[in-house]
C-alpha cells in the first residue's frame, strides 16, 4: 500500500488490532504496526499520541459531545433528561467502521490489566465530566454524581448492546438509560 493513501489512520488501526490479536499487546510495537500499515513510524504518530489511543482515542470528543448535550438541555429538564441527551448526542460517533473493530478492541482491551484500567478510567472521566456539567446547572452534587454514574452505566451497557445488534446508538443508550432507571426502582421498591 502506497504512504499516500488518504485512509491512514484506518489502516493504522486495523493493523494494530490484528497484531495486538495475533501477539499481544505488550508485544507489539509502534514500528510494527506503522510497517503492516505500509506506513512510517511518524506517520503513526502524527495521528496517535502512543499504541493505547489506537484503543482509546477519541474520549475527549465524547465527554465534549455529552458536556455540550448537558449544556444543551432545557433549564426546567431533570438531571437524567440532560444525562440521556448526553449520552444521545454521542450516537454520532458510533459508526459502522467502529462497530466493525469494537469486538476485536474490546478482546484486546479484557486481555490486558493496564487496559482494563485505561478502560475504567475513561469511564471515570465520562462521569467527572457528566456530574461537572450537571453541577454547572445547579443540580446538587451527590445528585448529579448519582445521575452521571446511572448515565455512564446506560453508556457502557448500551455499547455492549450495540456491538451486537448496532443500530442506533442514541436510541440504544435511550432504551439503555430507561432499563438503568427501572433497575433503580425496582431496588427501592425492594426495600
Amino acid at each position: 500500500m502506497a504512504r499516500w493513501e488518504p485512509d491512514a489512520r484506518e489502516r493504522l488501526v486495523r493493523a494494530a488490532l490484528d497484531l495486538f490479536s495475533e501477539q499481544g499487546y505488550e508485544n507489539t510495537a509502534v514500528a510494527q504496526i506503522a510497517e503492516r500499515a505500509g506506513l512510517t513510524k511518524s506517520t503513526f504518530f502524527r495521528h496517535f499520541r502512543d499504541k493505547r489511543e489506537v484503543l482509546f482515542g477519541g474520549q475527549e470528543v465524547l465527554a465534549e459531545l455529552m458536556v455540550g448535550a448537558i449544556a444543551d438541555t432545557p433549564a426546567g429538564a431533570g438531571p437524567l433528561v440532560a444525562v440521556e441527551a448526553a449520552l444521545v448526542a454521542t450516537a454520532k460517533t458510533f459508526t459502522d467502521e467502529r462497530r466493525a473493530h469494537g469486538p476485536q478492541r474490546l478482546a484486546v482491551i479484557e486481555g490486558n490489566d493496564e487496559l482494563r484500567e485505561r478502560a475504567a478510567l475513561k469511564m471515570v472521566g465520562f462521569a467527572i465530566a457528566m456530574t461537572d456539567a450537571l453541577k454547572r446547572r445547579g443540580v446538587p452534587e451527590l445528585e448529579a454524581a448519582v445521575a452521571a454514574e446511572l448515565g455512564v452505566l446506560a453508556f457502557d451497557r448500551g455499547y455492549g448492546h450495540w456491538l451486537e445488534a448496532g443500530g442506533d446508538f442514541g436510541e440504544i443508550a435511550r432504551r439503555t438509560l430507561r432499563d438503568v432507571r427501572e433497575a433503580v426502582a425496582s431496588l427501592q421498591r425492594a426495600e
